[in-house]
């Protein structure tokens, strides 16, 4: 499971974020810098589609399409959730396990979207025009959970070469801003037919924080302004919106459930997984938070029979096969991790994560058979999403095998240029120009590489 702010703060920042990216854990770190603070942001397949499909309605709603929109899941215990420039959501996993029910979440998603169609992020000078680099993603990470959290330590860390009054504007509504978005998020819950009565009970759970010191406050309540008036307007909403809510559905309710026990087990130490969710609870998110804590402590003799209950239950579950999957390969049981891996993507064709994990496993047994079928995982999964360092590294290793360097050299000019590593980038893509065919489309992307590579260098070196 992985980071905004003027053009030239960001130029200057970048060169202190690099990405530590392990697509072979299901939870992947992917900044240092930002892990050193204690956040990081995570990739996870089931979390982040339940996730797209309680946003989606309300992005559709307000005429955004939804496949352009990035969503972001920061691995960091306050409660927060905010905006970025190029349409890009970010939401805390200390949120996500604090909301109760989807219909909370959906609010909170709803008031994100309200800044985003409201143009509040336009005020802020430059700021992202790509995001292509994820070391600027774990800028983003930085400023949202330590400067603006009012944690001098963290704030000097994230704002390199004198930064720090541009970085501390980043983010931050005012109150006209927070108000408009409560507006639009309201809207878009009575236009999806939701309540916006999930909204109101999460800033309930805020409003108690307002007499809270500042340094004791969730960063949620330092980005996003609470005011008794807008609890009121939302609470008056509630009691005055005509028409029939839709009820949240017992498949949202569970999967809301699960990515909450899932998050759990990944996250919590594993003996407080292990209490919290009892062994005699037969319900499958306990059962699920129990697989993951038990794997965790190394306890694959009753981690495997409760994951492999949960599969004769669901077969058809893919992120069940995958968790089986993930714990055989980490456990460097290889031929056996190949199966369900496989199974888990023949159930989600489109998830590019599932495939790169398949492509991962395929790629470490190092059978030349296997080597084209991990290329084909590899290719189909960066079209959906080419912003996966792993997913680029894999490419370049098969690509070797295969013979064909000047893709490789390509694949490994994608991987440096994503992890910031611009002077890398630039070399391979270089490389790649030399290997491939003159103005053929990879040789085209290839140039490209090189020429973007050098200026992230130079800017990121004055």
């Amino acid at each position: 499971m992985k980071e905004s702010p003027v053009r030239k703060a960001f130029s200057s920042v970048a060169a202190v974020f690099a990405v530590a990216a392990l697509l072979s854990i299901q939870l992947v770190l992917m900044s240092a810098a930002a892990r050193a603070q204690g956040a990081s942001q995570i990739r996870d397949a089931e979390i982040e589609h339940t996730i797209r499909a309680l946003v989606s309605p309300l992005l559709t709603a307000a005429g955004i399409e939804p496949d352009n929109v990035g969503i972001h899941i920061v691995n960091a215990e306050p409660l927060n959730a905010f905006v970025a420039r190029g349409q890009r959501i970010f939401i805390t996993t200390g949120l996500l396990k604090r909301a109760e029910h989807p219909g909370q979440l959906m609010g909170v998603l709803a008031h994100e979207i309200g800044h985003i169609t409201g143009g509040h992020l336009a005020r802020l000078e430059g700021a992202i025009s790509d995001a292509q680099d994820q070391a600027m993603i774990g800028t983003i990470i930085g400023v949202a959970l330590g400067v603006l959290a009012g944690q001098g330590d963290v704030g000097a860390a994230a704002t390199a070469k004198g930064q720090d009054i541009a970085l501390r504007n980043l983010l931050k509504f005012t109150r006209v801003q927070e108000r408009s978005a409560d507006q639009v998020a309201v809207n878009l819950l009575d236009e999806t037919q939701y309540s916006a009565k999930g909204l109101l009970e999460f800033f309930e759970i805020l409003e108690d924080q307002e007499l809270l010191t500042r340094t004791n406050q969730d960063p949620y309540l330092i980005t996003h302004p609470l005011t008794r008036d807008r609890i009121a307007f939302i609470r008056n909403h509630v009691q005055s919106a005509r028409g029939k809510d839709r009820k949240i559905s017992p498949e949202m309710m569970a999967a809301h459930e699960r990515m909450v026990a899932k998050l759990d087990g990944f996250i919590n130490p594993p003996a407080q997984t292990l209490r919290d969710y009892k062994a005699d609870d037969p319900s499958v998110k306990a059962r699920y938070a129990r697989a993951v804590a038990l794997y965790r402590a190394a306890r694959m003799d009753e981690a495997l029979p409760v994951i492999d209950g949960l599969i004769g239950e669901s077969p058809k579950d893919p992120y069940f096969h995958e968790l089986r999957g993930q714990m055989l390969f980490e456990n460097g049981r290889l031929e056996e991790a190949l199966a369900p891996y496989r199974e888990s993507v023949r159930l989600a064709p489109n998830e590019p994560l599932l495939r790169v994990g398949l492509a991962h496993v395929q790629i470490e047994l190092n059978r030349p058979e296997l080597n084209s079928e991990a290329l084909a995982n590899l290719e189909q999964a960066v079209r959906y999403d080419r912003y996966m360092p792993m997913a680029w590294r894999l490419a370049a290793i098969a690509y070797g095998r295969d013979g064909r360097l000047g893709l490789s050299a390509l694949a490994l000019a994608e991987n440096n240029m994503l992890t910031g590593h611009y002077l890398d980038a630039n070399g391979q893509a270089k490389k790649a120009m030399r290997l491939l065919k003159e103005n053929s489309p990879a040789w085209l992307r290839a140039q490209d590489l090189a020429g973007t590579a050098e200026r992230q260098y130079r800017k990121k070196n004055k």
